[in-house]
């Protein structure tokens, strides 16, 4: 019981310092948080490029349809993630709830889109995260071999199934960073030191950065 008035005290004081640091009317809230999301799916929707009004309207509702559903999930569940972060069991049940939302929204895309726009839909929920960061480990590490390559890319992309379905955009960085801290790990198996590579790129970008400033006389 002391558990569950914790987690209503938690809630309604977040409720009270969101209003008073916005200082909008619930009204003005989801006016916004509409157009954000509306935002959001338009520039996911250009990516796409669909032709056929139809597909396009149903595409649209099924991510306006994931936004809010996230965020009525984070919303009833964030808080009580914390108070029970102890609890493993408890914890797993919470987060098997988003697993449903998650793989319905995957089911409803599968069905209008192709793997590979479905993959682009992945990604701009993301921030392009997967891509970006793929892109610095090959070029920070330019040794990988091909084994490794596919390794960090799955992991990546792993990492995006379960941003996908963050809360906010430091909670997806969030979730990414925790899957290099996995991958820096499956390098040091493999015998790479992550950190001396960097160390070792970021000498050579400053070096390429001065180059022509010392070529001068």
């Amino acid at each position: 019981m002391k558990k569950y008035i914790l987690i209503t005290a938690i809630t309604l004081l977040s409720i009270a310092a969101f209003a008073a640091e916005t200082n909008a009317t619930p009204e003005q809230v989801e006016v916004n948080y509409t157009k954000a999301i509306e935002g959001r799916t338009t520039d996911i929707l250009k990516i796409l490029a669909l032709t056929e009004a139809d597909k396009t309207a149903k595409v649209h509702d099924a991510i306006i349809t994931q936004y809010r559903a996230l965020k009525t999930w984070h919303d009833e569940n964030d808080v009580k993630l914390k108070v029970s972060a102890k609890d493993t069991n408890a914890v797993t049940a919470i987060r098997a709830t988003l697993k449903t939302i998650h793989n319905n929204f995957i089911m409803k895309l599968a069905g209008q889109l192709t793997p590979e726009q479905v993959e682009q839909v992945k990604d701009k929920m993301t921030y392009n995260k997967v891509k970006v960061t793929y892109d610095a480990y090959c070029d920070i590490i330019p040794t990988l071999t091909d084994a490794q390559k596919t390794h960090i890319l799955a992991t990546l992309k792993e990492a995006r199934e379960e941003a996908m379905d963050g809360g906010s955009s430091d909670e997806k960085s969030a979730i990414f960073k925790k899957y290099k801290g996995r991958i820096a790990n499956y390098l040091s198996k493999e015998g790479i030191d992550e950190t001396k590579a960097r160390k070792e790129w970021g000498a050579q970008q400053k070096a390429k950065a001065g180059g022509p400033a010392e070529t001068k006389p």
